[in-house]
């Protein structure tokens, strides 16, 4: 059960960036959670993000505009590290408070409650009409690159922000998407090199049967998505994925997952 759902989360979430904000790692991190301690969700989470953001660069390549990239990309580059370090630093604190509940004990740790804020805060961008408006003038690119890095190395939120600096910049649909994959690949490589510390054990059979699945049904979601990016929106779907984060969030914030 614990494979088919990664494998169909990661095929639709793989499958949705391509018409949403959300990012792959937005909606796939909570299943991992749900079955590894955060920190190697978050880890695992960017081993998948990124072998399916190459794959999607096989996909959309030629479409890639170089000065957005290279305005947006290399200050996310750099400030994904420093996200990076945050998140390791979160995940050596002690826990902020304990209660029970229905006679189990539940910790309210710092990084489970930072990544639960940032995940109810990007949801929210996506649910709001408000937020979905919001858009930052080309200049802005590299400011938009700064805060995109730190976010996406600090809990690999980043695809709504990214959104929203690029939306401003002239891009074709095509090149909107293709520009996006090559800023999210520079960032996935950037947080890994810090994440490390953290990476599974790739002895482990069940794991790695897991990441696996979800890579190659990442794959398969981007395929799907590329040939349907101009037959198709997903409203509804996107509103369900909304609120799975949110409760999600809650949950995480209080401890219970």
């Amino acid at each position: 059960m614990d494979y088919l759902l990664i494998s169909i989360v990661s095929l639709l979430a793989s499958g949705l960036t391509f018409f949403s904000g959300f990012g792959l790692g937005t909606i796939l991190l909570p299943v991992f959670a749900l079955f590894f301690p955060l920190e190697l969700a978050i880890t695992l989470t960017a081993i998948v993000h990124l072998l399916n953001n190459l794959f999607k660069l096989l996909l959309t390549y030629p479409h890639g505009n170089k000065k957005v990239v290279l305005y947006f990309g290399l200050p996310a580059l750099i400030s994904a590290i420093l996200g990076a370090f945050v998140l390791n630093t979160l995940t050596e604190l002690p826990a902020l408070h304990s209660y029970e509940l229905m006679d189990h004990r539940y910790e309210i740790s710092p990084v489970k409650l930072v990544i639960a804020v940032l995940l109810l805060f990007f949801s929210l961008m996506e649910l709001l009409p408000r937020f979905k408006k919001i858009q930052f003038d080309q200049n802005y690119l590299p400011l938009g690159g700064l805060l995109s890095g730190f976010f996406g190395g600090l809990s690999g939120n980043q695809g709504a922000l990214r959104s929203a600096f690029l939306l401003r910049a002239g891009l074709s649909k095509e090149s909107f998407i293709a520009s996006g994959v090559k800023i999210a690949c520079l960032i996935d490589v950037s947080r890994l090199t810090v994440y490390s510390g953290h990476f599974p054990d790739f002895n482990d059979t069940r794991l790695l049967n897991m990441l696996l699945c979800a890579v190659l049904s990442a794959f398969f979601g981007a395929l799907l998505g590329n040939q349907l990016i101009k037959k198709i929106t997903l409203n509804s779907l996107q509103l369900l994925v909304t609120v799975f984060l949110i409760v999600f969030s809650v949950l995480l914030a209080f401890g219970i997952l």
